[in-house]
């Protein structure tokens, strides 16, 4: 009796606790007026989660604690829409609008449009039943989507649960998927920062980021979500304002900066308006979209085969200003790549000085036809990024001279290479090239990766200066003697950095792989090839195509991966690098078993409640061997849904034996030593397609 009153309050603490935690998570997201503090939120959470693990089975699939996402990982689903996700048609002058405007009067009287800004993200869908999300769906095709349901469950601006009441049933609201500036800088700093090349702009870094296979990757971009558009069958208002109002009374994110306007002259009034004022919003906009109010006139206006004709995205002109370019200087990164960046006069340009712009390469040089004291016109792509775009031909002198590419890296003066595919040229000298070499150690030793404290960058340039750093492994050969001698330091400082270089022997082997600055190979990526091959010496031994079987790792990854590993210089390096301790497997469990002791296994396509790390993890506890491509060396596969038919071809042309999920845990006769508990997705149920109310896209 007492176990079950225990469980009772449990429960009942679990239902509180949720109802709690999405009520800030609205004031937090929606309402911007966070109540307690992150430190309260997270105790709270974590309260949460072990109710959660105490009784999976009273755990609700909209709960807060999804918002932090999982590390599963899956096949986006094609799913079709109810309603067709339509475009909408673009203008980008007055004249055009001006037209469209005449047009919509004729066809229809006494009639108002509604302005709202337009956001510059990716389009979703979300299904609501009995206020309930049931599925998030991007825009795809416009009659197909995918359904990124985990990845949306993790932005804090969409509820899983609806508040208050008068919504339908049953209905759907569109919107955009977004990046906030501030989302967007720290991204860039953390791809930077790990020698990645940054994201262009807000839109590609939300669209990319929706789109990843592992939701806590998601949760942790900081996206938002904008709401913009209802459609069902029984809405309860007549038009598209009054319905968004009340989307707001129910938890949803819906835009402060909407108007309904009477005339031509009131809709260009807030074109012009917002045209200005866009630059101080904290997030990307690229227009305005002007939409008839009526769902009557919606209606008799009908649509096209593309777009709805009752509705218009008017662009934006990019904001740009005229400067001349003074001179181009060569930047060498510490994979060689080599960016031209152009020298401007100081000019405005959205709210900001610009001094500098990226020209990106020699073909878009060309291409320009840029020239030295050359007048140009920069823009702000994505309103983060400066770039030139365009070259005022009618300020150009007469003795103008066409634009000398450099041919020898302006470091070291080795001669350039330009391999295929790519579109920047190279300085090959990997080895002796000096921005190459501290940049490769300014990277192997940030917090990151091998968090190796005392060893900044002017740090590193002087001790390479004084030939103590070569490469990354010279690290792990200082002299406390030698450090203390050199200008600037002394014996604290240089007993820091040692204890640094010390305690860096424990960086466990996904941060040291990423230390190691192979190119395209990030810190999450990192991590998935760390699991998937659990040695350094099985991922330097592995093939392209054996690379490409690991999480996130395409054909690119994978041939940078190998093309590191061939280059002897790298293997002397990862030598010494081992000689000083560096850990360089994943640190085994302990054995659960010897049921698969001998055995090749290969694990393929998606499983119930377990990532496939999850499962390669079981078969080294049963004392198996992880293999990533099938051949006649394997034992046998565990297949779950989605295994690629290729694979499945190949084995069963091999005479592989091929196991399902069930099967393969009754053969290790136990279950994993920390349970992993499937909470299945809600279904969502058919219904009758019907015409609908609101608007299609």
């Amino acid at each position: 009796m007492r176990v079950r009153m225990t469980q009772s309050k449990d429960i009942q603490r679990m239902r509180e606790l949720e109802q709690y935690l999405e009520q800030c998570n609205y004031q937090y997201y929606v309402e911007n007026n966070p109540t307690i503090s992150d430190f309260e939120f997270d105790a709270l959470l974590r309260e949460l989660q072990d109710l959660e693990a105490k009784y999976p089975d009273e755990a609700d699939p909209n709960s807060p604690t999804r918002r932090v996402g999982s590390d599963l990982t899956s096949e986006f689903e094609s799913v079709e829409h109810r309603y067709a996700m339509q475009s909408l048609a673009n203008t980008y002058s007055s004249e055009e609008l001006g037209e469209w405007i005449d047009r919509i009067t004729r066809e229809v009287s006494d009639v108002e449009f509604v302005c709202e800004l337009k956001f510059d993200g990716t389009a979703i869908s979300l299904c609501y039943e009995n206020g309930v999300l049931q599925r998030a769906v991007t825009r795809g095709d416009g009659k197909r989507g995918d359904d990124v349901t985990n990845n949306v469950r993790t932005i804090g601006s969409v509820p899983m649960k609806l508040r208050g009441e008068g919504y339908p049933a049953v209905f759907e609201i569109r919107g955009e998927i977004y990046m906030p500036y501030a989302s967007f800088d720290r991204l860039n700093r953390e791809r930077e920062a790990a020698g990645e090349a940054p994201m262009a702009n807000p839109r590609n870094a939300a669209a990319g980021t929706l789109k990843q296979q592992s939701s806590q990757v998601v949760a942790r971009r900081g996206l938002d979500c904008t709401l913009y558009h209802i459609a069902g069958d029984n809405l309860p208002f007549a038009t598209h304002i009054e319905n968004l109002e009340a989307a707001s009374t129910w938890g949803f994110k819906v835009s402060e900066h909407m108007k309904v306007c009477r005339s031509r002259q009131e809709i260009e009034a807030f074109i012009a308006y917002w045209d200005t004022e866009r630059k101080n919003l904290p997030f990307a906009t690229d227009g305005i979209v002007i939409k008839v109010n009526s769902y009557a006139q919606q209606r008799t206006l009908g649509s096209t085969a593309k777009a709805p004709r009752w509705a218009v995205a008017y662009k934006f002109q990019a904001e740009r200003a005229l400067t001349r370019l003074v001179s181009v200087d060569f930047q060498v990164g510490r994979t060689g790549a080599i960016t031209p960046v152009a020298n401007l006069e100081p000019v405005q340009l959205a709210g900001t000085v610009v001094k500098r712009a990226s020209i990106h390469n020699a073909d878009q040089i060309a291409a320009l036809d840029i020239r030295l004291g050359d007048m140009v016109y920069v823009e702000k792509g994505g309103e983060i990024i400066p770039k030139i775009t365009e070259v005022e031909l009618s300020e150009r002198p007469a003795d103008s001279k066409p634009f000398e590419y450099i041919t020898h890296c302006p470091e070291c003066g080795s001669e350039l290479v330009r391999y295929e595919g790519e579109a920047k040229h190279f300085c090959p000298n990997s080895s002796e090239c000096k921005p190459q070499i501290i940049g490769r150690i300014v990277h192997f030793v940030s917090r990151k990766a091998m968090d190796i404290e005392g060893l900044g960058g002017e740090t590193i340039e002087l001790l390479w200066e004084n030939g103590m750093l070569k490469d990354i492994a010279d690290i792990y050969d200082l002299n406390p003697q030698q450090l203390a001698a050199l200008p600037r330091l002394g014996d604290k400082s240089a007993a820091n950095i040692l204890d640094g270089v010390r305690a860096s022997k424990s960086v466990p082997f996904e941060r040291v792989l990423f230390a190691l600055g192979i190119r395209f190979v990030g810190e999450t990526t990192a991590k998935y090839i760390a699991t998937h091959f659990r040695t350094l010496d099985a991922i330097a031994a592995a093939t392209v195509e054996e690379l490409s079987e690991a999480e996130e790792v395409g054909s690119k990854i994978a041939v940078a991966i190998t093309e590191y590993f061939a280059d002897e210089h790298n293997r002397s390096i990862v030598e010494r690098l081992k000689s000083a301790g560096l850990k360089f497997e994943i640190e085994e469990k302990q054995r659960s078993s010897n049921a698969l002791e001998g055995k090749s296994v290969v694990i393929s396509g998606k499983f119930v409640g377990r990532s496939r790390d999850d499962m390669k993890a079981l078969v080294e506890e049963h004392g198996g061997r992880n293999l990533a491509a099938v051949s006649a060396n394997v034992d046998f596969i565990v297949a779950g849904e989605n295994m690629g038919p290729a694979k499945r071809q190949k084995a069963e042309k091999l005479g592989v034996t091929i196991l399902n999920e069930e099967e393969f845990m009754a053969l290790i006769e136990g279950t994993p030593a920390v349970e992993q508990v499937s909470i299945p997705e809600p279904q969502p149920t058919k219904e009758e397609t019907k015409p609908i109310q609101g608007t299609l896209f």
